[in-house]
């Protein structure tokens, strides 16, 4: 068994007022992009239409990490997700992806989780495969890109290993993600692994209107 964690409960101020996760991208919510790249799903339809996965859904089970208030959006944009969803919700929020990641590791029912972004759409499913397959023996697998440094939410890691190193590097006060990693026995996968296997499109995120925008025109070139 295999869990795909979405962790969503940032703040995403540069986003402005609107809650980033639910933002609707070329007509489909965002976190909902993202699930139905998981689920194997490639063109993804709107909430409430139901559809299986097809058999190629990289995970068994999804984890939704959230802050509270955003629970009852976020599962409207799930509605007739194909997969089991469980959900992490952030009994203190606003304290950084680290405590996202802890979280979403906690609800995760199998031994491995890959924890992706809610706000990166074009993740390639047929890449995190890969990961699972690097992570065996190990606690993570992180893909570092040479320009972008490591990316921590598209990785894999050992659920609950993760989550109790994160645990510690919270309450020493460490807010850096690579700080719990450093406990950790990691496989990189370096930029010229990365490329062999995807295009870097699979780690864009959306953090303005501008990269909204600019998705929007790249689904549509996709979809003609």
């Amino acid at each position: 068994m295999t869990t795909g964690a979405i962790v969503a409960g940032g703040r995403s101020t540069r986003f402005g007022e609107a809650d980033k996760s639910v933002a609707p991208l070329a007509g489909v919510p965002m976190i909902r992009r993202v699930a139905d790249r998981l689920a194997g799903i490639d063109d993804p339809i709107p909430p409430g239409a139901e559809r299986a996965s097809g058999g190629d859904a990289v995970v068994d089970t999804v984890v939704i990490n959230c802050r509270a208030d955003q629970r009852a959006a976020i599962e409207s944009a799930l509605k007739g997700y194909p997969l089991p969803v469980r959900w992490a919700i952030d009994e203190e929020p606003d304290l950084g992806p680290m405590a996202g990641i802890r979280n979403a590791c906690r609800a995760a029912p199998s031994e491995y989780a890959f924890v992706v972004a809610c706000d990166m759409p074009f993740v390639d499913p047929s890449f995190v495969a890969t990961l699972f397959d690097d992570v065996v023996g190990h606690d993570a697998a992180v893909p570092r890109l040479e320009d972008r440094w490591f990316q921590t939410t598209q990785a894999v890691y050992r659920a609950r290993t993760m989550a109790d190193a994160c645990e510690r590097a919270l309450a020493r006060g460490d807010r850096k993600i690579l700080d719990p990693l450093s406990e950790l026995s990691s496989v990189v996968v370096d930029d010229a692994t990365i490329r062999r296997r995807t295009d870097e499109r699979t780690f864009e995120n959306i953090n303005t209107d501008d990269d909204l925008d600019a998705a929007e025109d790249a689904i549509e070139a996709i979809t003609g």
